[in-house]
């Protein structure tokens, strides 16, 4: 696997709201930290900026809420 780096873009599986409001869904993150696997984000959402610390990547690189994983090559 490559390993993430400081500035490479990935995604972050946000967990949706309790009520199902809004399902999981992956958004766009920036790495600002990263160490092995475990990575430092700036998520950005479509009204705004969350930052995440310690963030693991999504086991098999299959996306799950609250993991990073590489974007799908179309």
């Amino acid at each position: 696997m490559t390993l993430p780096t400081v500035g490479r873009i990935v995604h972050y599986q946000s967990y949706g709201t309790p009520g199902g409001e809004h399902a999981p869904a992956p958004q766009a993150a920036i790495v600002t930290k990263a160490e092995g696997n475990l990575v430092s984000l700036a998520v950005l959402y479509d009204n705004g900026l969350s930052f995440k610390t310690d963030v693991p990547h999504a086991e098999g690189d299959e996306p799950a809420a609250g993991c990073w994983n590489w974007p799908p090559r179309d």
